[in-house]
């Protein structure tokens, strides 16, 4: 939602005071909010004032134990190696959208200025596409299990955002390439949600871990991602160039998602299934 506000507050910001009173604007904003956060934020709930009752803490299981991560069961892991490969497939194309989306769309598409304020689209659709992609996981996990409950939404939604790419790339139409962009980003965070579910899935105690091994192997693409659309464009000539990568590794990731199975939690001994009835089970007791 952040994104879709953005262009809203952004561009009359700089049309009437310039490009550089935006940064002092969202920089006193993000210090104010730094300031707000640290006087308000705590570790855990007995650090907070009014603390909640210990029946609480005790229901959602925290505990001061920790857990390492199964290393070696993780590095054997075809489950493991596919949700990384995947995660740096889709943020490479999901960072296009932070980085490169208005300047492709004023000097790829001729867009003007005032007309920036259609950017917002794919960031409205993304919102709605990842809270309708958490609630269509867990439907499809209680259908059809969790290892083919994740793997259906997350290999069907790359596979569309991929042929969304590709018809970005051929259209010339302003309002069509912002369309077909926005149903890209929302195709790519509804799958989104899944990946996260994984991470809990297979993490199991080490969850954590798990999703930050995924999120530095996706900020690893977003990275490449970002820095290679620039030389795509510059040897090519093509604001257009870049969208045929962008659309391979959508594809590739979708095939990567086949190979996912969060049906088993990586170092442990029991299905990953059965830490969800436990936990739903801390839910309606709790």
């Amino acid at each position: 939602m952040g994104g879709a506000v953005a262009p809203l507050l952004v561009l009359p910001i700089q049309m009437r005071y310039g490009w550089r009173m935006s940064f002092y604007a969202f920089g006193v904003t993000g210090l104010i909010w730094a300031a707000v956060w640290y006087a308000w934020f705590r570790d855990s709930p007995e650090e907070k004032r009014g603390r909640i009752s210990p029946p609480f803490t005790a229901a959602t299981g925290a505990s001061p134990a920790s857990h390492a991560f199964p290393w070696r069961q993780a590095c054997r892991s075809s489950t493991v190696w596919s949700m990384l490969g995947l995660a740096f497939c889709y943020v490479y194309v999901y960072n296009f959208f932070q980085g490169w989306f208005h300047t492709f769309l004023v000097r790829g598409r001729g867009f003007s200025e005032a007309s920036l304020l259609l950017s917002a689209l794919p960031f409205v659709v993304g919102a709605c596409a990842n809270l309708a992609g958490g609630v269509a996981s867990d439907a499809l996990v209680r259908r059809l299990g969790v290892k083919s409950g994740r793997r259906v939404i997350g290999a069907s939604a790359l596979t569309a955002a991929a042929v969304f790419t590709v018809a970005a790339m051929f259209t010339r139409h302003q309002v069509l390439t912002v369309v077909f962009l926005a149903l890209t980003y929302g195709a790519i965070t509804l799958q989104q949600s899944g990946v996260f579910g994984v991470c809990l899935d297979v993490g199991g105690r080490s969850a954590g871990a798990m999703v930050g091994l995924m999120n530095t192997l996706a900020q690893v693409g977003g990275l490449a991602g970002s820095v290679l659309y620039g030389y795509i464009v510059e040897r090519t000539g093509s604001y257009d160039a870049p969208f045929i990568p962008m659309a391979a590794l959508l594809l590739a990731g979708a095939a990567l998602w086949v190979n996912v199975d969060a049906s088993r939690e990586v170092g442990g001994d029991s299905p990953a299934g059965l830490m969800h009835v436990g936990q739903r089970k801390i839910a309606a007791t709790g």
